[in-house]
Order: C-alpha cells, then sequence, then structure tokens
C-alpha cells in the first residue's frame, strides 16, 4: 500500500525543457516510478541523447520537440501528443535566466524571461488541461524557485517570472481543482545545474551559498525527484496550490 502512494505505472508524463539538468533528472525520476515521459526540448539534438540515455536504462520514452514560448505550435504539439495517449502528468519545467543590474537590464532580455518562464507555463498548462478536465484527473508541476520568495542583485526579472509562476499555480488550483486536478509548484534552492554552472565555478559565490543555507551546501537534482513522483502520484490527491520549497533551508533564516 505505502508504495502504491508513489506508484506511476501506466501512466505518461510530458516534462518540459528535460534535455538536461533538473528537466532531464525528474524525468529519469518519473521513469523510475513507473511513467512512461516525454521529453521536450528546442535542442534536436541534446534531446535524442537525453531520450537515448533514458532508453539505455530500460524506460518508455519519447520525445515531443516543441516550443513552448509559440501558443499556436504548443497547442499543435499537444494535440499530436494526446492523439498517441493521454498526458496525465505535466511538469512545467522550460526556463531560462539573464543576469544584468536592473537599471540597465536590457528590454529584449525582460520579454524573453517572460516568454520563456511564465508564458510558457500558461500557454502548455492551458493546452493540457483542456484535455485532463474532460477525463476529470490530472497532475500539473509547475517548476518554481525560491526566487519566488526571495531575491538578491541581478535577477530581478527572473524573480518577478518565478513569482508569478508560484501565483498562477495558485490560480490554476482554483480554476482547475473543481475539475479534478492537482496543480502544484516545486521551489528548488540552489542546485548544480548548467543554469547555475557560472555560480557553481564562481568561489566566493559559493562560499556565500554555502554560509547561506542552512544544509550548507549546493543541492543535487536528484534530491529534486522525491518532490515530484509526490505530487505526480496518488499520494498527493489532495494537495492543491501548494508550492513546495525544496532548497536545504535557504528561506528560513537570515
Amino acid at each position: 500500500m505505502a508504495f502504491e502512494l508513489f506508484d506511476l505505472a501506466g501512466k505518461r508524463a510530458l516534462i518540459t525543457g528535460s534535455s538536461q539538468g533538473i528537466g532531464l533528472a525528474l524525468a529519469r525520476g518519473l521513469a523510475e516510478h513507473g511513467a512512461a515521459v516525454i521529453l521536450n526540448g528546442r535542442d534536436a539534438g541534446k534531446l535524442a541523447a537525453a531520450a537515448a540515455s533514458l532508453q539505455t536504462a530500460g524506460h518508455r520514452v519519447s520525445m515531443a520537440p516543441f516550443d513552448v514560448t509559440s501558443a499556436s505550435g504548443t497547442a499543435a504539439a499537444i494535440a499530436k501528443v494526446e492523439s498517441e495517449g493521454p498526458i496525465d502528468i505535466l511538469v512545467n519545467n522550460a526556463g531560462m535566466q539573464f543576469r544584468a543590474p536592473l537599471e540597465t537590464f536590457p528590454a529584449e532580455q525582460w520579454e524573453r524571461l517572460l516568454a520563456t518562464n511564465v508564458s510558457s507555463v500558461f500557454h502548455v498548462s492551458q493546452a493540457v488541461a483542456r484535455h485532463m478536465i474532460p477525463r476529470g484527473t490530472g497532475k500539473i508541476i509547475n517548476i518554481a524557485s525560491v526566487q519566488s520568495e526571495l531575491a538578491r542583485p541581478s535577477i530581478a526579472p527572473y524573480t518577478a517570472t518565478k513569482g508569478a509562476v508560484r501565483n498562477l499555480t495558485r490560480g490554476m488550483c482554483a480554476d482547475w481543482a473543481r475539475h479534478g486536478l492537482q496543480i502544484n509548484a516545486i521551489a528548488p534552492g540552489y542546485f548544480r545545474t548548467p543554469l547555475n554552472e557560472a555560480l557553481v565555478n564562481d568561489r566566493d559565490f559559493t562560499a556565500w551559498l554555502e554560509k547561506r543555507t542552512p544544509a550548507g551546501r549546493w543541492g543535487q537534482v536528484e534530491e529534486l525527484i522525491a518532490a515530484a513522483v509526490f505530487l505526480a502520484g496518488p499520494g498527493s490527491s489532495f494537495v492543491n496550490g501548494h508550492t513546495l520549497f525544496v532548497d536545504g533551508g535557504i528561506t528560513t533564516s537570515l
């Protein structure tokens, strides 16, 4: 019975931005718990390599290479995926970062951040929910960030986008929970990923982070898997509109 609460056998999971980093780790974790995973990304080479790595491990995997920032492209891609079988679990992981002082932050990068980090969540979730709602069931997991709660210099626009993701998660719950959907978010702290490579290699920043974080270290992407499996599985049937922080305690102390 205990394992059944985390059993994803027979489920299909679409993970956006899953050719590397957190997205790929979550795809692997969901697959290890029985789900057939659908990888998404824009770089065909990276996507194929990621799919091959999961297939080599014996997992059921397919690819859906589409641009999550395009409303029409996303709708068409989701329709195609759904024609091959239902999407039971959606993980909105696609995202980007750009660092610059707020007073000189390029307007075009602001628009890119909004499109990639916020609009994509809206486009993909809406397209998937239109299929989930008639079925009366579905799991949507949005990847937020500790930056939905905290801020630091040079990433104010990123912080704004992740705050939007956190509140959009609440809004999705308000609209769709009555249709049998559970929509929640995971807010990772500082993890070793390609997105954070420059910070990981910055000795001063790493020293600051280790001192600032109660756990005293960077997170490893594998440490996000259990949270995703919980929110994707039967055990979270009455968890809705929640943001689960996986951050080594950084949001708990000054």
